[in-house]
Formats: C-alpha cells, sequence, structure tokens
C-alpha cells in the first residue's frame, strides 16, 4: 500500500476514533489523550521539526548559490510576494462573500456574555522588518526564527557565488548536508500514518461534539471557502500561468497535504512539502527553496479565509452592520499584517484581532471561536502549504522563459 493510502486511511481511522471517544467514552478520552495519543502526535511532530531548520538553511544556501545572479533571485523575490499578495486578497474575498451569502452569525443563539479572549499585542511591522535580520545567526537557527534564517542562508549563498572555485568545498559540504536531511524525511515519513492517527484522534476528541454543532454553520462556511480558493485560485494559478493540469498537480502535492493537515504547521511540514515539490512536482531545488520557506513564514491564505469568515461571522453576532469601506479595510489589514507579523508566535489569533479592532467588533468573540479553531487550523495548514506550492510551480515555469537557450 502506497504511503499516501495509509496517511488517509489513518485520518479516517482517526476521525473515527475521536468521534467514538465524544459519543460513548468521554470520561476515559482524557487518560487515553496524556498516554497515548498525545506522546505519539508529539513524536511524528518533534521528529519532523528537528529537520525544518537544518533543511531550510541547507537548501536555501543552495537554491541561492544555484540561481547565483542577484537580478534572478530579485525577480523570483518579486514574483513570489505579489503572488502571495494577490492569493490572500482573493482569498479574504472568497470567505468574506460566502459568510455573506450563508449568514452563520443568524444561526442558532451564541453566548457573548460569555466570552472572552485577550489578544497578545503585535510588535509594530517596522520591528518586524528589523528583526530580519539576524544580529546573531547563530541564535536565530537555535530558535529556529524562520525570516533571520531565510535571510543569513541568503546571504551565505550569495557569498559562495562570489567565492566561485574557493567555495566550492564548503558548497559541497552544504550539499552532503541537504542529502542527508532528505533522507531523514524519508525515515520520518515512514511513521506519518501513525502521527497522522494520534494527532487527528486527539483533534476530534478534544474538541467536543457539543463545541463542533453550536459553531456547525461557522465551520461549514470556513471549510467551504478553503475549498472554493485551494481549487479555483491555485487551480486556475496552475493552468493559466504555469500551463500545467491543476488535478495533476493537486494529485501530486497530496502526500503533502495530508502531513499538513495532521500536524497543523507550515513549517514543521516544510521538509516533506520541499521534498514532494521538488520530486513530484519536478520544481527546481532553486526555485523551492526559496520560495517554500518564504510562503511558510508569510503565505497565510488559509489563516486569512478564517479571518474573514470570522469578521462577518462575530459582525452578525454583534448586530453590526460592516459598510463596504470596513470590508475594504478588513482586507487590506488582513493582507498587510499576513507580512506584518511573520513570524510572530500566535500569528493568526493576532492577526484576528486587528483586523476585528480595525472595524471595531469586540474582540472578545474571538472566545466564540477557539472550540473549533484546532479542527479549522488543520484545515488552513493544508491550504496554506498547497499555496505555496502552487506559487513555487507558477515561478518554476515563468522562470523557464529567462533560462539560457541550449546550442
Amino acid at each position: 500500500m502506497k504511503l499516501t493510502a495509509k496517511i488517509i486511511g489513518a485520518l479516517i481511522l482517526g476521525i473515527i476514533t475521536g468521534i467514538i471517544f465524544n459519543l460513548f467514552a468521554p470520561g476515559i478520552f482524557p487518560t487515553v489523550d496524556t498516554y497515548l495519543l498525545t506522546p505519539i502526535g508529539q513524536i511524528f511532530l518533534k521528529l519532523i521539526k528537528m529537520l525544518v531548520v537544518p533543511i531550510v538553511f541547507f537548501s536555501i544556501v543552495l537554491g541561492t548559490a544555484g540561481v547565483g545572479d542577484p537580478k534572478k533571485l530579485g525577480r523570483i523575490g518579486a514574483k513570489t510576494i505579489i503572488y502571495f499578495l494577490l492569493t490572500t486578497t482573493i482569498a479574504l474575498t472568497i470567505a468574506m462573500s460566502l459568510a455573506y451569502l450563508i449568514q452563520p452569525g443568524e444561526e442558532g443563539a451564541f453566548d457573548t456574555a460569555e466570552a472572552s479572549f485577550e489578544a497578545a499585542e503585535a510588535p509594530p511591522v517596522m520591528e518586524t522588518f528589523l528583526n530580519m535580520i539576524p544580529t546573531n545567526p547563530i541564535q536565530a537557527l537555535a530558535n529556529g526564527e524562520m525570516l533571520q534564517i531565510i535571510i543569513f542562508s541568503v546571504f551565505i549563498g550569495l557569498g559562495l557565488v562570489k567565492l566561485g572555485k574557493k567555495g566550492e568545498t564548503t558548497l559541497k559540504v552544504i550539499e552532503q548536508g541537504n542529502d542527508i536531511m532528505m533522507y531523514l524525511v524519508m525515515l520520518v515519513m515512514r511513521l506519518a500514518p501513525y502521527g497522522a492517527f494520534a494527532l487527528i484522534a486527539s483533534a476530534i476528541g478534544s474538541a467536543g461534539m457539543d463545541a463542533i454543532q453550536s459553531m456547525f454553520m461557522y465551520f461549514i462556511v470556513v471549510v467551504v471557502a478553503l475549498i472554493v480558493h485551494a481549487v479555483v485560485t491555485y487551480g486556475s494559478a496552475v493552468l493559466l500561468l504555469a500551463k500545467q493540469s491543476p488535478i495533476w498537480f493537486f494529485k501530486e502535492f497530496f502526500p503533502a497535504m495530508t502531513v499538513a493537515f495532521s500536524t497543523a504547521t507550515s513549517s514543521g511540514t516544510l521538509p516533506i512539502s520541499m521534498d514532494v515539490a521538488q520530486k513530484r512536482l519536478k520544481v527546481p531545488e532553486s526555485v523551492s527553496s526559496f520560495v517554500q520557506p518564504l510562503g511558510a513564514t508569510i503565505n497565510m491564505d488559509g489563516t486569512a479565509i478564517m479571518q474573514g469568515v470570522a469578521t462577518v461571522f462575530l459582525a452578525q453576532i454583534y448586530g453590526i452592520d460592516l459598510s463596504m469601506g470596513d470590508l475594504v479595510t478588513v482586507v487590506v489589514t488582513a493582507t498587510l499584517a499576513s507580512i506584518g507579523t511573520a513570524g510572530v508566535p500566535g500569528v493568526g489569533l493576532i492577526m484576528l484581532a486587528m483586523v476585528l479592532q480595525s472595524v471595531g467588533i469586540p474582540v472578545e468573540g474571538i472566545g466564540l471561536i477557539l472550540a473549533v479553531d484546532r479542527l479549522l487550523d488543520m484545515l488552513r495548514t493544508a491550504v496554506n502549504i498547497t499555496g505555496d506550492a502552487s506559487c513555487a510551480l507558477v515561478v518554476a515555469k515563468t522562470e523557464e522563459k529567462h533560462a539560457p537557450a541550449k546550442a
């Protein structure tokens, strides 16, 4: 049986297990979760996260050195940022349109008096941009500061290009390090079905059926928006810009999507998503190693969809009419916040708090949606990394016309 089929089977079995615990054995679930499900899931997660920093460092250094030309690197970077900004804007538009069409906040009774949430304060945008440059690269690597690691790795790669033959030995060592990491990815992936089962069973069991039922319409709108955005937006980009079949794209990238769904971490899934993009989508390593780590940090289409739906949902609950100007404010704030808060811990809820404050909706309302946020986070992550891969494919195909003609 193929690994993808095993992971899908494990996810289905995990969902069924979580529901059974919820309905028939809620009393023993905490014990099973604490001593069985959570440890298995966390072991798998930690093994993946163990590989993230070295893979990002090695691959970006190799990618930058492989690109060679700083102008080409700048062109790839510009295309990537523009793609992410456009797809985030489209994601928000789809989310709010569906929320207004279905009106999840009009279904059921919600106790806003009991809702409470205290948002962590986002750092100033300029501080975030300044923090992209590491003053201590070793500390950045140790702490997993992804933006700082990306910047440092790009500089190392450019330095190796300038050194030419003098840097060949160092480049060879980095290539060998990258090969070792990719081998370890394949090794860890053998545990994916077990990790996926434990993580999804724990998430379903912890959420509780009562919470899912009370937030059912909100949950459905977010899920539909995520599916529409992935299929229509990414599918269209792959078809029109990369000139490839969307069906082929989703089929080939599906293994990475299943891992992202079970782990709910974009950066944690990087080793797998990059491996799949390079081997199955045939994205050149020089493009994949730059676009996907950057996307895992700043591209948050799935999160933007949650914010769009949540904003309209909470506005309906609190009886607040959002004008067209308010909707534009939501789109602009959420799009810019996705870049301005890149790398900040708990960024999804911080961004949502910023969006709600920008249009006068009580931030405490976030407390209402927290019950199902863990489940939606899994779906959001799968969409986020799919967006990164579609961007990498589009950039790779559009860069082919700049490749030197073969003699």
